[in-house]
């Protein structure tokens, strides 16, 4: 063929320029190696902002009605906003604020305060604050947790310790977001009175709070301006010590001053006394940290830890702090593993190229493009903003195999034309020459099979942005690489290769004459060749259509996340034992490293019935179990424990539920009826705990809370001048806890509570020991008078709301070999069963939700993989039918791929569907190689078609054999999967090594039926001018 002068040859022309290049190519790569962060995987988080108000005492329907509801109203209105649920229980609620991927969570925070301060007027006036809010994943799982424990120093003192040195002082460190303290018991001072004693004195407990709230203050004085100087005044209005409040006059009784001691028992206590955590068997306070959102986690953990002996040095003595669960390190073992995988696979790939091109030289030039273009690759990541994660580097791994494509076709032709005698300079023109357009189709064409997973949507699209981007812009690197640096070593180093005697034929040339042989006999029967190919075509759809379906493999990431759930009135001591005897269960098995637990309402944890454990396992290496292994492997033994279970999940990287969960996969229910939507829901739950494809099945209900009602006579409480609101503030100063006061130090602030006496807080007949004032006649009055206990009943520890409708969350985790495809279809066949009404509706949240919406969305973008293929190819080639050949090897890599992860047991997973993206680009270049010359030899040389194709496959096997092996064995350490991590990136390699196996050993015979098929009918429709012939990219004279 007559050819151009192009960049090849200017580039063989000019060794020095293009070595330099390169090696400054290399230098780019290696400078912006170090400075890429690592991170599991790429950022794909919905912004998420978790709103937080506590009214002490409230009920769950006090909390629900009066504090969620306005906040929901409000916050309904803020656009862009996905999803909004609150969870309301005693004292507090939380509502968590989902927002649309591209909402910038600076502007949404604004809007959301914005919308706080607009409800504030209709929020409950006794609030101590305002609801506050936090930029935070409640899904995500911590990155580090310290604990903190102390022999000599009080649970008061060293909690205080904690919020006021290590907790302040880690939040400020750049990437840390929330930090739960658990176990934290915030020092107080409580005013516990005795009812009978204010009775006998006359005295209310509204006289105690207003005393307490008027004798202590901090206040602005003002100063004493004279004429020489300024003297700020100062008093002794704060008072800090239980003495300090026990010596107030709270009244006279006859004359003689009635002292607070008089009445009341003042103590330096906690805040909240019921609430404990423990590092392993040490009690302790627990710091469990959060990323911020977006904040990249081995480098916040890397700033933590950097900081932590500076922190420590400021403690006392008595106070250790430990590194309890650290999840970079699960991180940095994942990545190493990938890197070690990229490694196996070069070595691999080289390995072949050596094989078969059986020349040192060739073998080095094909690694040399292939370092380069990998090296370049980095310094890409760098610019785009990447990251080292899990997905990008696996698109590298897989790059091997691409970038080693082109490099093996220019260098095998190269290869074939010093074999034909020329001399090294004019191999390297020709061969470059001549291949130059085929290399620029493959790539094209591979790029093209990309375009659509830039264009997912959603956090799947998100997360498979940078994987698509690292991999595109590798094979662009290596398309250039290999048509300049290829070319140019060839020149300058190939040698003219040693032939084999042709009784003595090497490898290669065996492998040639069965191929030769086999493909005469396909062309031969080529009917039966179009039925080999429908035949796949067939099973290949019927194959996808019938696999299991899932979304992401469950990862072991080394990390275990446990909620407790017991009866919903039990004590806090006998939750305190039931958690300790957990834990010893926990301790003893041999896969766990270390662990952490807590009970108490804290952080997202509302209330008492309910506890949480953090697990560490081992090394993957250290241990002889999953993660989700060891969840059922420990289970059995935790149900021996009585009263209480314990809900496990291993921890995930790719975590989209919105907030907090008991298991992987979440279901939601919602109604406008409350108690209708409990019956339901219960029924549900009963219904999938039947079936052995659910594990784990919980809803967040807890309808078994005990409520004692009180009934106000509004008649009697009227005759002495009071009102049911005077009622319910003395009922609030009783037992409430409430926050009365508060004093001021440098370093923090703390609270006043008032309560009745220990021993009169927990029973009835409290009502029959203190009194309320009538305004009327200042006689006090007994409360037993106006109000009266009635029989206990059952009610909600916590009130769900999503959407602002009354919602009930179900939780589950699958059994071993179970789809969440099936899990699916067998929910809403339960759904159906039970005969559940149309006026609950529900939905799946988090994981289940996005892999409805990526299963809907799967064949489109199938289609659209194949659809920009075939129009890259067509503009190429600039034809409407050669195309359609290429295309036609993909059936039988979807068939392979789909066959292998039918044997190895693995569902059709959103990696597995990458990995089928990936053989569209792959595959294709089988045909691409015979396709391209075939066309050249009808047109330039006048041969048949038949004659036309069988030169090409004989010619092309070569390069075919190569290439496809390099992308095999490219795979081939992703499917073996070891190693942490191995889970996420297994079914990929799974999906590749089978489509690629199965397409090698059809296509290589099926194509050229196909050419040679879709030739005779395209000429016997048609007769158009011969197509001029593609130019090539890098020729010469």
């Amino acid at each position: 063929m007559k050819a151009h002068k192009g960049v090849s040859t200017w580039c063989i022309d000019h060794p020095v320029a293009t070595i330099l290049l390169t090696i400054a190519l290399v230098l780019v790569g290696l400078i912006a190696f170090p400075r890429l962060p690592i991170a599991p995987l790429p950022e794909a988080e919905f912004p998420t902002i978790q709103v937080s108000a506590q009214l002490p005492g409230a009920s769950p329907d006090t909390m629900a009605s009066s504090v969620a509801t306005p906040l929901e109203v409000q916050f309904s209105a803020i656009p862009g906003m996905t999803q909004m649920t609150s969870s309301s229980a005693l004292g507090s609620s939380l509502l968590t604020l989902q927002f649309t991927l591209d909402k910038s969570i600076d502007t949404a925070a604004q809007e959301v305060q914005a919308a706080i301060n607009t409800a504030a007027g209709k929020l409950p006036k006794d609030m101590p604050t305002l609801p506050t809010w936090k930029k935070v994943n409640p899904a995500d799982s911590p990155v580090l947790i310290l604990s903190v424990s102390s022999t000599q120093m009080p649970g008061t003192e060293l909690s205080d310790l904690v919020e006021t040195l290590l907790s302040r002082q880690i939040s400020q460190i750049d990437g840390v977001g929330q930090i739960n303290i658990t176990g934290q018991q915030r020092p107080a001072i409580r005013v516990q009175a005795s009812a009978d004693k204010l009775a006998a004195i006359g005295l209310t407990l509204a006289d105690i709070r207003l005393a307490i709230q008027q004798t202590s203050l901090n206040l602005a004085k003002g100063a004493l301006y004279g004429e020489s100087s300024i003297s700020t005044l100062s008093t002794n209005d704060q008072l800090f010590h239980p003495e300090d409040y026990s010596q107030l006059i709270v009244s006279y009784k006859d004359g003689a001053p009635v002292h607070l001691r008089d009445v009341a028992k003042v103590v330096n206590g906690s805040e909240d006394a019921y609430v404990q955590a423990w590092a392993g068997d040490q009690p302790g306070v627990n710091l469990v940290i959060s990323r911020q959102p977006g904040a990249n986690i081995v480098e916040t953990v890397d700033r933590i830890q950097a900081a932590l002996p500076g922190l420590e040095a400021m403690l006392p003595a008595s106070v250790q702090v430990k590194t309890l669960i650290d999840r970079t390190q699960t991180i940095r073992a994942s990545l190493h593993e990938v890197e070690i995988t990229l490694l196996i696979a070069i070595l691999l790939v080289v390995a072949v190229m050596a094989l078969f091109l059986r020349q040192l030289s060739a073998t080095l030039i094909v690694s040399a493009v292939l370092g380069v273009s990998l090296i370049a690759s980095f310094a890409l990541m760098y610019i785009l903003g990447f990251s080292l994660n899990n997905l990008t580097l696996v698109a590298i791994v897989v790059a091997v195999g691409f970038v080693v494509d082109d490099a093996i076709v220019v260098v095998e032709n190269i290869h074939r034309h010093l074999e034909a005698g020329d001399d090294m300079r004019e191999a390297a023109i020709k061969g470059a020459g001549e291949i130059g357009f085929t290399v620029v189709s493959i790539s094209f064409s591979l790029v093209a099979a990309f375009i659509p997973l830039l264009f997912m949507g959603g956090v799947v699209g998100r997360l498979f942005k940078e994987f698509a981007l690292t991999a595109t812009s590798t094979i662009m690197i290596s398309v250039v690489v290999s048509l300049t640096l290829a070319p140019t070593l060839a020149a300058l180093f190939m040698r003219k290769p040693v032939h084999h005697a042709h009784d003595k034929p090497g490898f290669s040339e065996r492998l040639l004459g069965w191929y030769e042989r086999g493909l005469r006999r396909a062309l031969a029967h080529q009917k039966l060749m179009i039925g080999v190919f429908g035949l796949s075509l067939a099973m290949a759809i019927g194959g996808y259509i019938f696999i299991p379906k899932g979304f992401f493999p469950v990862q072991d990431t080394g990390f275990v996340l446990g909620t407790t759930e017991a009866a919903a009135d039990i004590s806090y001591g006998d939750m305190v034992k039931k958690h300790l005897a957990m834990a010893e269960i926990v301790a003893a098995d041999p896969a766990v490293q270390a662990f952490s637990h807590s009970v108490g309402v804290s952080g997202s944890n509302q209330t008492i019935a309910n506890g949480r454990f953090w697990i560490a396992l081992k090394k993957r290496g250290d241990r002889d179990v999953s993660a989700s292994q060891f969840i059922d492997r420990i289970r059995p033994q935790l149900m021996k424990v009585p009263g209480i279970v314990l809900y496990l999940r291993a921890g995930q990287d790719i975590n989209l539920s919105s907030g907090p969960s008991r298991a992987q996969y979440q279901y939601v229910l919602k109604s406008n009826d409350g108690a209708t939507l409990a019956t339901w829901t219960q029924r549900l739950t009963e219904k999938l705990r039947s079936n052995p494809a659910f594990r784990d099945i919980s809803n967040d209900l807890q309808l078994g809370g005990s409520i004692t009602h009180i009934s106000i006579d509004r008649s009697a409480a009227a005759r002495f001048g009071l009102t049911a609101s005077d009622v319910d503030e003395a009922l609030y100063d009783a037992f409430g806890q409430r926050q009365i006061n508060e004093f001021q130090t440098q370093v923090n602030q703390y609270n006043v509570i008032l309560e009745l006496d220990t021993k009169q807080r927990g029973k009835a007949e409290s009502l029959n020991y203190f009194y309320l004032r009538s305004p009327l006649s200042g006689e006090m009055v007994p409360l037993s008078a106006l109000a009266k206990f009635d029989a206990p009943t059952i009610g909600p520890l916590s009130i769900a709301h999503d959407g602002m409708f009354p919602a009930a969350n179900l939780s589950f985790n699958l059994a071993p070999g179970v789809a969440l495809g099936d899990a699916v279809i067998l929910l809403n066949q339960a759904k159906a069963e039970i005969g559940m009404p149309t006026a609950i509706s529900g939905n799946f949240q988090g994981a289940a939700q996005a892999f409805q919406s990526s299963l809907a969305s799967q064949p489109w973008l199938i289609l659209a993989a194949l659809v920009a293929v075939y129009i890259i190819l067509g503009v190429l080639y600039e034809s409407f039918v050669h195309p359609l050949t290429i295309i036609s090897t993909l059936p039988a890599a979807g068939l392979g791929a789909v066959i292998m992860l039918w044997i190895c047991g693995q569902d059709f997973s959103i990696m597995a569907l990458i990995g089928l993206v990936l053989l569209i680009g792959i595959v294709k270049k089988n045909g691409i190689l015979m396709i391209d010359f075939a066309l050249e030899a009808q047109r330039h040389r006048g041969l048949s078609p038949q004659d036309a194709i069988f030169e090409a496959c004989i010619t092309r096997f070569r390069p075919i054999i190569m290439t496809t092996l390099a992308a095999l064995l490219g795979a081939l350490p992703l499917m073996l999967g070891y190693g942490t991590g191995a889970e996420l990136r297994q079914p990929l390699g799974i999906a590749v090594v089978g489509g690629l196996l199965v397409s090698q050993m059809l296509t290589l015979f099926t194509t050229p039926v196909i050419y040679l098929w879709l030739e005779r009918l395209f000429h016997r429709h048609s007769h158009p001018p011969a197509p001029s012939p593609a130019p090539a990219l890098a020729t010469t004279d």
